[in-house]
């Protein structure tokens, strides 16, 4: 799509479903990605923050460029890739052309903790970051993402610390 600013057009990078919704002419309001390369400076395009985020952060996975984390957004959306990293489930990544089992798994391991679905949507930034940092601890998501919200429920107006060390005792009993 070539987005016209103040008289200058600019080529942007977007998925084929906003492509389809945008006429010539329209108002758009994008948010928007630079990546600078020897050889190329792009501009990706996004409706949401949300889908930005998720393009940053599957960018951050070794052997996922622009491109492919413009198709992953593309064919998953936003919440199912969510959902796959927080189920643990690779397969999801690997329909999405051009990305192989190495790579969908690599996608799962680097991104659990960092991107929740569906499950995670209730939980405050502190919350996440506790998730977050169980995780890198070494527990599956799904684990520490229930042993943060069981914990939080015994817990009024508890510190950071406090939510750590029950969802660790948590997860300890299991």
């Amino acid at each position: 799509m070539v987005l016209d600013v103040s008289g200058v057009g600019y080529l942007v990078q977007i998925i084929p479903s906003l492509a389809l919704n945008a006429k010539a002419g329209d108002e758009l309001f994008l948010n928007t990605a630079f990546i600078v390369r020897e050889d190329a400076f792009t501009i990706f395009g996004f409706q949401t923050t949300e889908e930005l985020s998720a393009f940053e952060l599957l960018r951050s996975v070794t052997g996922v460029g622009p491109k492919s984390a413009l198709s992953i957004i593309h064919q998953l959306g936003v919440e199912l890739l969510g959902s796959a990293v927080m189920n643990e489930d690779d397969n999801a990544f690997k329909q999405v052309s051009g990305i192989g089992p190495k790579t969908a798994k690599l996608i799962v391991v680097t991104l659990a903790g960092k991107i929740g679905g569906a499950g995670n949507k209730g939980l405050s930034s502190v919350d996440s970051e506790i998730v977050a940092a169980l995780v890198g601890l070494g527990y599956a998501p799904k684990a520490a993402d229930q042993a943060v919200t069981e914990a939080r429920v015994g817990l009024k107006d508890g510190s950071k610390e406090d939510l750590l060390r029950r969802s660790l005792a948590l997860l300890g009993t299991r």
